[in-house]
């Protein structure tokens, strides 16, 4: 032992009269007698007050915390100590008297004794296996077991419910594995605990540390603990998040239903289990609201929402359910005097088994009057509590919530009363806002999401994904707009355009042009050369809204495009603007820059070029093309708000849905002034091999040799099944090359969704359909093309002109030449 060790712990030995027969050179140190001054002296003159009955004898088998003994120090002080006395036996079994040893009581082995016995928080120590080896009175508190009760046993026996979390979503580890983690990495570990204790309504929140007790050698030999109970603070905690998340969740369109199924989603799983919202159908139509329920009648309201934490699902947009409540029911009482209702299965426990469950008398808040009901009824409908709210904004009742529990384990307190009130209190506000513009509001969004992309086409050049929203100016809409066109040859049309103003007029100037992209699309022009027809057709546009009478109003007309093309065989993007902002390219490496072209004049405007701008893309870019409603800000520069598009876009973000939403909410401002359109698109380049191609000689000998090329591409591939019609579309369109195009002529074969065949040639004449007559002896091959495949067409190129196929790739047992009959 050390010095400063012996002067804190002394040992002696006393015989069976009381004597002193030995003593230390600790006790020397500790109280500053020698052994001549001690030995043979009783043991009660070391005392400084009369001793204890029974000393030392009363002191056998270790010190007692609660028992200190003043000793009498050489110098006159006193000095509280701990005694433990064991006995001495001899050979014989003759008792020789006691070996005694003392500790003062302010060392560290005593006072930390104390300390963590006295501990408020609830303190224990398990071995490796997680056997109880102490517990604190806290703890023994908390757990309604002694440290008697539990010292030897296995935590998962006395304790199996700690084996399960009472919230699964959170994907949290069960205690006691917790606690064997840390035995097994001797990783110390915090977490907050949250549980149903035995006997308890109320779930309880427990803030608690783990961590590893080592040898000397830093071997782990326990696991110790600590915690306490964090309840209240918990779920107030918890409280202030779902109202921080309805007040971002609740309201965020002018929709009624829309409102009311935000109000549902907010409030499941977090808070209750089944959230119903029943609305008045004038509530729905956008009309005010009854004054006052007819009294004595029946209530009939419409569900407006319906979310369950079962199912979790909501009812359909659109498609209310009629109810009704009895005028002595719970919900018709609510509507009839304004004031909520709580409803419990049962008088809730208070801790049963346990020691720490907080009841109705620990309930921060206070009950208002009338509440809370004991309603034994509730446990058939298979509920433990029922909250019904009236949903009132500006003095107008404009139907009932009711928030109802059926598998969470906690009750209803008086601040789950206020929560609940202040969701639908916020609901309320919001829905009235909704009813006020619901008819003027779903006249405009009818016409415009008639005209908008309803579906993204199934292509495979590019993954893409899109949003567009609205500006926040009630009822008018705006003229944004965005399209995905298929193209041949497995390419793809990226568009996206703006019309200039607001209202029906723009929504309306916008589908024309959506209509008339599509058209000159289905052509295959390239970028530039379909600007120039669009511009032409804006320009007839504006002289028809020119005004017929002196004093008619005009509309502007004015546009912006942008029209795109890539390519997935040769990874080329091709595009042109008309006056609208280049997309942005963030390459797989993580650069990130505007597409390098120049944008040309608006639509509109005449007689000005626009230039085509063409970009050798890697596999994997993505590209961002929006509209300025985007990046419009009346404190930023534009500039400035692209380079912030710039960084906010995530190349490696695995969902371009998830990544259009963080845009959006990046981007927008609450409050919007203009609409704002997103379409995002990662390139995919197609595998080279799955694309074919071959020269061919204009020389009729070489159609034989063309369906050869064919045929046996189609077997590299094992699409055998494909076969017949292939040889007969190679055969044909190889034949009108040779015969009315001029060379070079090439065939191409892509294998993408479907299989496609094209044949180019340096001539520009276009072939087209004919009805060949009965004795005609040609005429009949595009026909025949027409038929067998899904689609066909020509696109022209600066170098001549390339007719295109496709067909879908058939099933085992499809089309055989048996089947030609039928067609021809």
């Amino acid at each position: 032992m050390s010095g400063k060790q012996d002067a804190r712990t002394a040992a002696l030995v006393v015989d069976p009269d009381g004597v002193v027969s030995g003593w230390s050179e600790s006790g020397r140190l500790l109280l500053g007698w020698t052994a001549a001054d001690t030995v043979g002296r009783p043991v009660t003159d070391l005392l400084a007050a009369p001793p204890p009955p029974g000393f030392p004898e009363s002191h056998v088998g270790g010190p007692d915390p609660t028992g200190l003994i003043p000793l009498r120090h050489r110098d006159g002080s006193t000095v509280d100590v701990l005694v433990s006395a064991h006995p001495l036996f001899g050979a014989d079994g003759r008792a020789l008297g006691h070996a005694v040893t003392v500790q003062r009581w302010e060392c560290r082995p005593v006072i930390a004794d104390l300390a963590f016995e006295q501990s408020p928080f609830a303190l224990g120590v398990y071995d490796s296996e997680l056997r109880f080896l102490w517990i604190n009175a806290s703890s023994g508190r908390v757990i309604a077991h002694s440290e008697e009760q539990v010292v030897g046993r296995k935590y998962r026996e006395l304790f199996p419910e700690f084996d399960r979390e009472l919230f699964p979503e959170r994907d949290d580890k069960p205690y006691t594995d917790q606690l064997a983690e840390v035995a097994r990495t001797g990783k110390p570990a915090r977490l907050i605990t949250v549980f149903r204790p035995l006997g308890s309504d109320y779930a309880n929140a427990w803030a608690t540390s783990m961590w590893p007790v080592r040898d000397a050698e830093g071997r782990v030999r326990a696991v110790a603990n600590w915690g306490f109970d964090m309840s209240a603070e918990y779920w107030a905690r918890q409280r202030l998040l779902m109202l921080n998340e309805a007040s971002r969740g609740i309201g965020r369109t002018l929709d009624v239903i829309g409102t009311a199924q935000e109000l549902t989603r907010t409030s499941v799983p977090k808070f209750v289990d089944l959230v119903t919202v029943d609305l008045f159908d004038e509530v729905l139509r956008g009309e005010e609201p009854p004054l006052s329920p007819a009294s004595g009648k029946a209530i009939t309201l419409s569900r407006a929402a319906r979310h369950s934490a079962k199912d979790d699902t909501d009812r359909a947009p659109g498609h209310p359910v009629p109810v009704s409540h009895a005028p002595g029911s719970v919900a018709g009482r609510c509507m009839a005097t304004g004031r909520s209702t709580v409803q419990l299965a049962a008088e809730p426990g208070h801790g049963g088994e346990w020691a720490f469950g907080p009841g109705l008398a620990a309930d921060p808040a206070h009950w208002p009057p009338g509440n809370p009901l004991i309603d034994e009824s509730l446990a058939a409908d298979g509920l433990t509590g029922r909250i019904t709210v009236p949903l009132r904004a500006r003095g107008a009742l404009l139907g009932v919530v009711v928030f109802s529990r059926s598998d969470r384990p906690e009750a209803f307190t008086a601040d789950d009363l206020i929560l609940a009130e202040e969701l639908t209190a916020k609901a309320a506000v919001a829905i009235d806002n909704a009813r006020r513009y619901s008819r003027e509001r779903m006249t405009a969004l009818t016409l415009q999401r008639s005209l908008l992309l309803q579906q993204l086409p199934s292509q495979e050049a590019v993954e893409v994904a899109s949003r567009y929203l609205p500006g926040g100016t009630g009822t008018e809409v705006g003229g944004d707009w965005f399209d995905v066109i298929p193209l041949s040859g497995a390419r793809v049309a990226l568009v996206v355009g703006d019309v200039v103003g607001h209202g029906l007029h723009a929504s309306a100037s916008m589908g024309r042009l959506r209509t008339a992209v599509r058209t000159l699309a289905d052509v295959d022009l390239p970028p530039d050369e379909l600007l120039t027809h669009l511009d032409d057709l804006v320009i007839h546009l504006a002289s028809d809204l020119q005004p017929a009478g002196r004093f008619q109003p005009t509309g502007e007309f004015g546009a912006t495009c942008l029209y795109t093309v890539y390519d997935p065989v040769s990874r080329r993007f091709t595009l042109a603007s008309a006056g609208h902002p280049l997309p942005l390219i963030i390459s797989p490496d993580g650069t990130r820059t505007p597409a390098p072209a120049q944008p040309g004049p608006p639509l509109g405007i005449g007689g000005l070029p626009f230039e085509a701008t063409e970009l050798q893309l890697p596999e994997g870019s993505l590209l961002a093309l929006y509209t300025d409603g985007l990046v419009e800000s009346r404190e930023r520069d534009v500039d400035e708000r692209i380079a912030e598009l710039l960084r906010v876009l995530n190349h490696s973000a695995t969902s371009l849905e998830g990544l259009c939403d963080t845009v959006l909410d990046a981007m927008l401002p609450e409050r919007r002034t203009d609409d704002a359109a997103l379409l995002l698109a990662r390139t995919h380049a197609l595998d080279p091999l799955h694309v074919a191609d071959w020269d061919v000689l204009p020389d009729p000998a070489q159609v034989p040799r063309a369906r050869k090329f064919a045929l046996d591409q189609l077997e590299a591939w094992s699409l055998e099944e494909a076969s017949f019609v292939t040889e007969l579309v190679v055969s044909e369109l190889v034949t009108n090359a040779i015969r009315y195009g001029e060379p070079p002529i090439r065939l191409r074969l892509i294998r993408d969704s479907s299989l496609i065949c094209e044949v180019s040639d340096a001539s520009n004449t276009a072939p087209h359909l004919r009805r060949a007559r009965a004795f005609d002896e040609g005429g009949r091959g595009l026909l025949l093309v027409a038929q067998l495949t899904q689609g066909w067409g020509t696109r022209h190129t600066t170098d001549g002109k390339t007719i295109w196929c496709a067909q879908t790739l058939p099933e085992p047992g499809g089309l055989s030449p048996s089947s030609l009959s039928s067609l021809t």
